[in-house]
């Protein structure tokens, strides 16, 4: 998606748009953004960023962590101890997405009530219609 010079968004597909599809992808799933979150306010280990992520599998948090090191957000660094430990870290280019996702965290936060009472109206509006749960 190009932005024009007035900064709205086109809904032309070109090379960008898979682009930008695939880095919003990686940044907007909820594991990724906590873990940049938490990363923010500096290195942690894994057990650490296990413990701090509610509902997170060792599997999933492995999964997020590889791909945001793949994408050069996360440093992973080993320590040669007997067992090896392994701290996590943003990159500084990774420090440049903190600011976004935490204003998005934070949107997120202050419009959770807003947010329930549309589903909630939602949910109303869908069983008096009938067609609640037949999607």
């Amino acid at each position: 998606m190009k932005s024009p010079g007035n900064g709205k968004m086109t809904r032309g597909f070109d090379a960008d748009c898979l682009a930008t599809r695939e880095i919003l992808n990686r940044v907007g799933d909820k594991w990724s953004v906590l873990v940049i979150v938490i990363l923010g306010d500096g290195m942690r280990r894994f057990n650490e960023l296990k413990r701090s992520i509610d509902g997170i599998s060792q599997r999933m948090l492995t999964l997020t962590l590889r791909g945001l090191e793949r994408d050069g957000l996360v440093k992973r660094t080993v320590h040669p101890t007997n067992p090896p430990s392994v701290d996590y870290e943003l990159t500084p280019f990774g420090r440049t997405l903190l600011a976004p996702v935490a204003e998005l965290a934070q949107w997120a936060q202050r419009h959770r009530p807003e947010v329930q009472r549309a589903r909630d109206a939602y949910e109303r509006a869908e069983k008096g219609t009938g067609r609640a749960g037949k999607r």
